[in-house]
């Protein structure tokens, strides 16, 4: 006798479209800082190699934040039903994750100060897994609310040890 062979869709739902701005706005941060650091350290020292380095790593922060945030808004999706929470994450290493609802422990949201800006939220859901949480970056704060409430009173009504 075999075993059906199951093949797994991506998730259905996508992030919310503000998290592509978001994601460019916190890269471009990082790059700033970097690229300021070099122009500050090539007028202190006048190291002409430095001008090279700072070419490419500018040439380099263009590249990223015109690929990154749109190909992770492809990649980022989530799902949930009332027996599994399924995500689908990463943009270089992409991971799919399957939660029981039986397994649940908590549902957080979190929101730093750039999320509250844009209007969005990430989702935890910590798992009796030794892989760890499940993850969803990138929601509406709505949306985030929502679904912490949806997975809490799932969680509450499904039977299971979540150990």
């Amino acid at each position: 006798m075999t075993t059906p062979v199951v093949d797994l869709r991506p998730p259905a739902n996508l992030v919310s479209r503000k998290a592509v701005l978001f994601w460019a706005t916190r890269a471009a941060i990082g790059w700033v800082v970097v690229l300021a650091g070099g122009g500050v350290w090539l007028a202190l020292t006048g190291w002409f190699p430095l001008v090279v380095a700072l070419v490419v790593a500018g040439v380099l922060a263009v590249a990223h934040l015109a690929v990154m945030p749109q190909w992770r808004f492809r990649v980022h999706r989530w799902e949930t039903t009332p027996q599994v929470v399924y995500t689908q994450s990463g943009w270089i290493d992409q991971e799919r994750r399957i939660a029981p609802v039986s397994r649940i422990q908590t549902v957080d949201t979190e929101r730093g100060p750039l999320e509250r800006l844009f209007g969005l939220a990430n989702l935890t859901v910590t798992t009796a897994s030794a892989r760890g949480p499940v993850q969803i970056h990138g929601l509406d704060y709505e949306v985030a609310q929502r679904l912490t409430q949806e997975l809490a009173t799932l969680t509450q009504a499904t039977p299971g040890d979540a150990t």
